[in-house]
């Protein structure tokens, strides 16, 4: 599992200390993006469609496009803008209208269908999966049995699950879901807390992995709530 640590990173000294990690740079706070690209082994480009909607702004499709065309450098990759408030085909226009085909990520929401799930992992290399005000509580039992739903699906759909990346969802590190990746600004929130230190963090984070398998669960005896909460930010 690659772990993406979210940015703003501050001051400048913090984010330079970690060098040789992953970063997720969000188009609605860009400014560290240079130096992630420098000194990170990849870059998410985050499409910054939550934090637009929370702020009650529009996504800025054309700007977002100039934006990845500038950093979608070799190693990194981009999540498809998507409409947080949207249907199907609000998302599903958008993932068509997309024009890079490669390093390009849709986003499957928790309360769309499935099926559509499984359509969008035969079409892409890689899904992220976000969370919706139905299912906003992870770690919850409703939480659970939606994830198993869909991981259940999938596995009767495809020989090994394929690659997922659960958007803010690094609580998921070390759980019993084969994610590929996830991301959180937990260290760009707290590292100044005096327990924490920015290494210290991301190597604590990137040191819990998720399996690689997926055995089908019976949705009726889904996993009792996690014992800690979960930070998906």
């Amino acid at each position: 599992m690659i772990h993406y640590h979210g940015t703003p990173i501050s001051p400048r000294s913090i984010l330079t200390e970690l060098h040789g990690k992953h970063f997720c740079v969000s188009h609605a706070h860009p400014n560290d993006i240079a130096k992630c690209c420098e000194i990170g082994q990849s870059v998410m480009l985050d499409n910054g469609a939550f934090s637009k909607w929370k702020a009650g702004k529009d996504t800025d499709f054309n700007g977002y496009v100039d934006w990845v065309e500038e950093w979608l450098w070799p190693a990194n990759w981009c999540v498809i803008p998507d409409v947080i408030d949207g249907d199907t085909k609000d998302n599903d226009r958008l993932v068509r209208s997309w024009p890079f085909k490669r390093q390009s990520a849709p986003v499957w929401h928790m309360n769309e269908p499935t099926s559509r799930l499984v359509g969008l992992c035969r079409d892409w290399a890689l899904v992220c999966i976000g969370s919706t005000v139905m299912y906003g509580d992870p770690g919850s039992l409703r939480w659970h049995q939606r994830i198993d739903e869909a991981f259940n699906d999938l596995a009767k759909t495809f020989r090994r699950i394929p690659p997922l990346h659960m958007l803010r969802g690094m609580a998921m590190s070390g759980q019993e879901y084969p994610f590929a990746s996830c991301d959180s600004t937990d260290i760009a929130r707290n590292h100044n807390r005096p327990q924490n230190g920015a290494r210290k963090m991301a190597d604590k984070w990137d040191g819990q992995q998720c399996p690689g398998r997926w055995e089908l669960r019976p949705l009726q005896q889904s996993m009792k709530p996690l014992g800690q909460p979960a930070d998906m930010s």
